[in-house]
């Protein structure tokens, strides 16, 4: 069972194999908890957030498609999408922004790399992101940084900054053309 894909995996699960289950968190639950790390700086809800993917895998009705993209950025996605939860259920109680520090574009750690290939894949995209950041303005980190590190939602951010909400929008989709430009030719593919 250890040699089959993470789609063949995920397809026990949905029989509710618990095997399979241990399986996958073998595999992602390093990489889980430096995403929910980074994201909330607290280690007892990195270790929440890890526990809520996996329930969320053993639990969900939606499907992994390997047509759609690789099962990493599936799982982040559901890493992100709870983290922005519980994110924005702590600021219900603690109102306001946190602090944007420079070394917070550090993405997440190479260790669930499964190959030397992987690292070496990692790192250089790891580069390419930090060297596009290099042509963003301090307003576009932010903006960034509050939308996809600390999920705040656009109309948020709109009552936060004091702008129409279209503004924001407008300024994020810039934010993001930029990084995306510079992320194609650096990478010569690297989908942004």
């Amino acid at each position: 069972m250890r040699n089959q894909s993470d789609y063949e995996i995920m397809l026990l699960i949905k029989r509710k194999q618990q095997k399979a289950l241990a399986i996958l968190y073998d595999r992602y639950a390093s990489l889980i908890y430096s995403f929910a790390m980074k994201a909330l700086k607290n280690e007892q809800a990195a270790r929440d957030i890890v526990q809520s993917v996996f329930m969320r895998l053993w639990t969900t009705e939606s499907d992994f498609n390997p047509d759609k993209g690789r099962f990493s950025s599936w799982l982040l996605t559901i890493t992100r999408n709870l983290t922005i939860d519980y994110q924005r259920k702590e600021r219900r109680v603690n109102a306001g922004l946190v602090p944007f520090e420079q070394e917070q574009l550090e993405q997440i750690p190479d260790e669930f790399a499964v190959s030397p290939e992987d690292n070496v894949m990692r790192g250089s995209q790891n580069e390419q992101i930090r060297n596009a950041y290099l042509h963003l303005s301090k307003q576009q980190i932010m903006l960034l940084e509050h939308f996809y590190w600390q999920g705040f939602s656009l109309s948020e951010l709109a009552k936060i900054y004091n702008q129409p909400l279209g503004t924001v929008k407008n300024r994020l989709h810039q934010a993001l053309k930029i990084l995306r430009r510079h992320l194609l030719a650096e990478g010569e593919g690297y989908d942004a």
